[in-house]
């Protein structure tokens, strides 16, 4: 089994910037790619960020192009999520996922399996 958790998430300005941390335990996830995911009230949950296995690859959603980054360091099983020029839309749980196919982005054949609890960023006007 794997276990993630997530940090990082908090109250900022607009503008402003926070680092999301997801942590996995239990087993390595340096074969896996790593989704970050992210969900308000009353809204479909929402493909943030992505990165495959290796960290090669990375994916964004269009909402957060130009101003997200993804990264994982192997050797501490840990994927972080840089977010600039935070807006008030960017408000919700930010949960991060392990897809055992290695890819880290939703599509055809992706397996999701393992999902963290969620950090909450809230970004005031």
């Amino acid at each position: 089994q794997v276990q993630l958790v997530e940090s990082g998430g908090g109250l900022v300005q607009a503008g402003g910037s926070l680092r999301l941390s997801c942590a996995a335990s239990g087993r390595t996830v340096s074969r896996y790619g790593i989704g970050w995911f992210r969900r308000s009230p009353g809204k479909e949950r929402e493909f943030v960020a992505g990165i495959n296995w290796n960290g090669g690859s990375t994916y964004y959603g269009n909402s957060v192009k130009g101003r997200f980054t993804i990264s994982r360091d192997n050797v501490d099983d840990t994927v972080y999520l840089q977010m600039n020029d935070l807006k008030p839309s960017d408000t919700a749980l930010y949960s991060c996922a392990a897809d055992l196919s290695g890819v880290g982005y939703p599509g055809i054949e992706r397996d999701f399996r393992f999902w963290g609890q969620g950090t909450q960023v809230t970004v005031s006007s």
